[in-house]
């Protein structure tokens, strides 16, 4: 047992190695850069940064912006998935297959498609102008209102798929159940559905959450100067300023707001599985 855990071990070793020096020592340097200074380790970075009113804005529509689209993700993603898993097998592929189709398009290209839309002269206006809600044409471009519909067509898929996975292993019998001792949906939901599918929803929730901080497409062409988020301020940081310890103390931000929303998550959802 020994000698084939140390073979084993001999055998990880190299791509442990080469994982250590690739990926995690760049990324423990550039986050130290911001504990880093002339007189040695100090909290000054972060303190300056959430000193000023620019960033401490951008922070709050940074987790703002996440939250929302998150939840919204969420409710949308559990109408869809629960539709999807009561379909027939071959319909059901189809259907799915429409899901992950978005995901194999570049968001380069999905974002650019916003603007056509989104646009002064584009479908949305043209309908409200058509119906008679407006007058003229709205500025829906490059505010929170572009960036969050963006921001959820971007990564609802995500939600939906990961719903699918935890809603597929749903007793089928659970949902009948529930019904005939007289639970109307709402409570369906809420004390069966719910608990049962908890991973997916903390892996869905944790994928759009995390996504939506870190997206950079989408908030710069959607929002533009106007509507600043943390990753687009990190890379106007680096390019613009070349303010490295900056870049530092906004990347390290994004990585603990990311981890404490998995957390949040999986203690919400063990919290709701206890009840």
């Amino acid at each position: 047992m020994f000698q084939n855990r140390a073979e084993a071990l001999a055998l990880a070793l190299p791509a442990a190695l080469f994982a250590a020096v690739v990926f995690l020592v760049p990324v423990v340097l550039l986050l130290s850069e911001g504990f880093r200074s002339a007189e040695g380790w100090t909290l000054s970075a972060y303190t300056d940064f959430f000193s000023q009113p620019l960033n401490q804005t951008v922070f709050l529509r940074t987790l703002k912006l996440g939250a929302m689209v998150t939840v919204v993700a969420a409710v949308i993603g559990y109408a869809a998935a629960y539709a999807i898993v009561t379909l027939p097998p071959g319909s059901k592929g189809r259907v799915t297959g429409l899901i992950v189709l978005p995901l194999m398009i570049s968001p380069v290209a999905r974002t650019y498609a916003w603007i056509v839309i989104l646009g002064r002269t584009g479908i949305v206006n043209q309908a409200l102008q058509g119906i008679g809600l407006t007058d003229g044409p709205l500025r829906i471009l490059f505010t929170e209102t572009a960036v969050f519909i963006g921001l959820l067509q971007l990564f609802l898929p995500l939600m939906i798929l990961s719903l699918i996975s935890a809603l597929e292993n749903l007793p089928r019998d659970a949902v009948p159940a529930a019904r005939v001792l007289g639970a109307n949906w709402f409570q369906v939901f809420w004390k069966v559905i719910l608990p049962l599918s908890r991973e997916g929803l903390v892996v869905g929730g944790t994928l759009v959450f995390t996504g939506s901080l870190t997206a950079y497409i989408t908030p710069a062409i959607l929002g533009g100067s106007k509507v600043l988020m943390l990753e687009t301020l990190l890379y106007q940081q680096v390019t613009v300023a070349g303010n490295f310890v900056a870049a530092s103390v906004i990347a390290l931000i994004l990585i603990v707001m990311s981890f404490a929303a998995n957390i949040l998550l999986r203690r919400i959802a063990t919290a709701r599985s206890k009840s």
